[in-house]
């Protein structure tokens, strides 16, 4: 049953292929049978109305106004020191026992 299923679909899809390209090539040929089609006259083009003339402007533009020198800002006052931390002396650790460690296993 599933077989009789996928060979229909499968007919369908090569069906619809065939009928889509003979419609597409009787199309085809169908434009290249037609007479020759007047042609389009050209239709005139549109003028522009005339732009307004622009002024003109002086060659040399006057010189920038100078800006008053600037005075020197005053030194920033010195900061105190902070005096330098230091810690105590760390306490001298015990002796430790060692730690036993394990050997590796022999190898055979």
């Amino acid at each position: 049953m599933a077989a009789y299923s996928n060979c229909s679909i499968l007919f369908a899809i090569i069906a619809l292929l065939f009928l889509s390209s003979i419609t597409t090539s009787h199309g085809a040929r169908s434009l290249l049978q037609l007479p020759n089609l007047p042609t389009i006259p050209s239709l005139p083009k549109p003028t522009l109305p005339q732009l307004p003339n622009i002024p003109n402007f002086p060659a040399a533009l006057p010189p920038l106004p100078t800006l008053p020198t600037a005075t020197p800002l005053p030194s920033l006052p010195t900061l105190p020191s902070v005096p330098k931390m230091t810690l105590p002396p760390m306490p001298s650790l015990p002796n430790m026992p060692a730690i036993p460690t394990l050997s590796p296993p022999p190898s055979n």
